[in-house]
C-alpha cells in the first residue's frame, strides 16, 4: 500500500500543476478555469464521505480497485481533451472518485493494531510525500517537451493503472485482518466474559457479509450508505471535526500567502519561497518517520501528541508573524514543518480511536470532507484579512487554532478515556 500511495501522489503531482497552463492554451478565460476548478473541489467535498462509507459496505478491495480504475479513466481522457468541455468532462471522475488515499488509510487502519496506527499512518504519509515531491520536477520537465502534457496525463493514467494492478496482486489475506482481530478480541476477552468473541468465526462472518454487499441491490447499498452517515452525523464526534476544521483552516491561511508576505515583508524572490516550501516538505517527510519514536515517547497517548503538536503549531504560526527577519521564518518554517505532519496524522487516529474501527471509510471519509469546506474557506477568509495586512492570515491563524486548543482541552476527559480504553484493550 506504500508503493500505490507514492505512485499516487507522485503521477497526480506530475499533472496538476500543468492544468491552469492547458485550459488556458485551450481558450478558456481565467473564469471558466477557476469554474472548473471549483467545480472539481465541490465534487470532491461531497463524495468522499459517501465513498468512504461505500467502503465499509462493500469492502476496501473492490471499493479502492473502482477508485483507482475510475480515476485512470478520467486521467486518460484528460489526455485527450481538445476543447474545454471535454476538459471539463475529463474532472468528473476524477473528482467524484479520486479518494484512492482515503481507503487506503481505511484499510491499513483494518489491518494494524491500534497501537501502532499512528506510526504507519506516519510512514505512508511520508511515502506520499515523497512521490508530491518528485511529481512536479519530473512533470515541469515533460511539460517541456512536444506534446508534454498529454504524455504527462497518459503517463498519469498508466501509473494508476499499474496501481490497480498492485493491488489486486497484494496479500489481501483475511489472514492478516485475522491477526489484527484476534489480538484486538484477546485484550477485550481478558476485560469481559462474552462468548462470542471468536476471531475466526468473526473473520469469516465480515468476509461473508463483505462480499455479500458488494452484490447487494444498489438501493441497499445507498440505504446502508444514509444510515451510517446519519449515525456519524448524530453522534458526539463534533468537538473532533471542529478541532480538524479550525487546525485545517489555520494551515491554509498560514501558506494562502505565504510567497507574497515574504516578498512585501522581506523582499525576497518567488523562487526563494518555492525553495523554502519544497523543504518544509521534505522535512514532512521525515517527520512521518519519526512518529514511532515520539508515539512510545508518549506511551501512545493520541491526545497528548495532538495538544502539544497543535499548541506547538500555533507558537510557530504566531511566530512567523512576527518575524523581524528571513531567519526567523526559516525557523518557524522549519519546526512547523514537523508540527503538522504529526497532528495531522495524531487527529485522524483519534477520529478513528472515538468513532470505531467499524465505520472507518465513514469517519474519513467525512474528516475529508471538513478539510475540503476549510479548503473552500480559508482563501475568503485569507483576502479579507489581507486587506488590513500581510501579516494578517497568519494572526487570524494564530487566533482558530487557540480555538482548537480550547476545544481540545475542554473534552480532555473523553479523548483520555478512549485513550486508556485503547491501551486496555491493547
Amino acid at each position: 500500500l506504500f508503493l500505490p500511495s507514492f505512485q499516487d501522489l507522485f503521477g497526480v503531482s506530475m499533472v496538476v500543476p500543468l492544468m491552469n497552463l492547458h485550459i488556458k492554451s485551450l481558450g478558456a478565460s481565467h473564469t471558466v478555469a477557476g469554474i472548473i476548478g471549483s467545480l472539481y473541489g465541490v465534487m470532491q467535498l461531497f463524495s468522499s464521505t459517501f465513498v468512504g462509507c461505500w467502503s465499509d459496505i462493500v469492502g476496501r478491495r473492490y471499493s479502492l480497485l473502482a477508485c483507482i480504475l475510475l480515476s485512470a479513466l478520467g486521467y486518460f481522457f484528460l489526455g485527450t481533451s481538445t476543447t474545454v468541455f471535454l476538459f471539463a468532462i475529463s474532472r468528473v471522475p476524477v473528482g467524484i472518485f479520486k479518494h484512492t488515499l482515503s481507503i487506503s488509510k481505511a484499510l491499513l487502519s483494518d489491518l494494524v493494531l491500534e497501537r501502532d496506527r499512528p506510526l504507519v499512518m506516519g510512514r505512508f504519509n511520508a511515502a506520499s510525500s515523497v512521490g508530491f515531491i518528485l511529481g512536479p520536477v519530473v512533470g515541469g520537465y515533460l511539460a517541456e517537451l512536444e506534446g508534454g502534457f498529454y504524455q504527462t496525463s497518459f503517463i498519469c493514467a498508466s501509473i494508476f493503472l499499474l496501481n490497480g494492478g498492485l493491488v489486486w496482486m497484494l496479500p489481501w489475506s483475511e489472514e492478516n485482518t485475522s491477526n489484527r482481530e484476534h489480538h484486538q478480541d484477546k485484550g477485550t476477552n481478558s476485560l469481559s466474559a462474552k462468548p462470542n468473541h471468536d476471531p475466526h468465526l468473526k473473520s469469516a462472518t465480515n468476509r461473508a457479509v463483505t462480499n455479500n454487499s458488494f452484490f447487494q441491490s444498489p438501493w441497499i447499498q445507498v440505504a446502508t450508505m444514509l444510515k451510517k452517515i446519519k449515525g456519524i452525523a448524530c453522534s458526539n464526534l463534533w468537538d473532533i471535526f471542529l478541532v480538524r476544521f479550525l487546525m485545517s483552516v489555520a494551515i491554509l491561511l498560514y501558506y494562502s500567502n505565504f510567497t507574497m508576505a515574504l516578498e512585501e515583508r522581506f523582499g525576497v524572490k518567488p523562487l526563494f519561497a518555492g525553495y523554502l516550501m519544497s523543504y518544509s516538505s521534505a522535512l514532512g517527510v521525515l517527520a512521518g518517520c519519526l512518529l514511532g519514536p515520539i508515539t512510545r515517547l508518549y506511551r501512545h497517548n493520541t491526545y497528548r501528541i495532538l495538544m502539544h503538536s497543535s499548541t506547538f503549531t500555533c507558537v510557530l504560526i504566531l511566530l512567523y508573524a512576527s518575524a523581524p527577519s528571513i531567519w526567523m521564518v526559516i525557523l518557524s518554517s522549519t519546526f512547523l514543518a514537523f508540527s503538522t505532519t504529526i497532528g495531522r496524522t495524531c487527529i485522524i487516529d483519534l477520529e478513528l480511536t472515538v468513532g470505531g474501527n467499524e465505520a472507518s471509510g465513514t469517519l474519513l471519509g467525512v474528516g475529508q470532507s471538513v478539510t475540503s469546506v476549510g479548503r473552500i474557506i480559508a482563501p475568503l477568509l485569507s483576502g479579507v484579512a489581507q486587506e488590513f495586512s500581510p501579516c494578517g492570515p497568519p494572526s487570524l491563524a494564530v487566533g482558530l487554532a487557540l480555538v482548537a486548543i480550547l476545544i481540545m482541552n475542554a473534552n480532555k476527559q473523553k479523548y483520555c478515556s478512549h485513550g486508556n480504553e485503547k491501551l486496555k484493550n491493547q
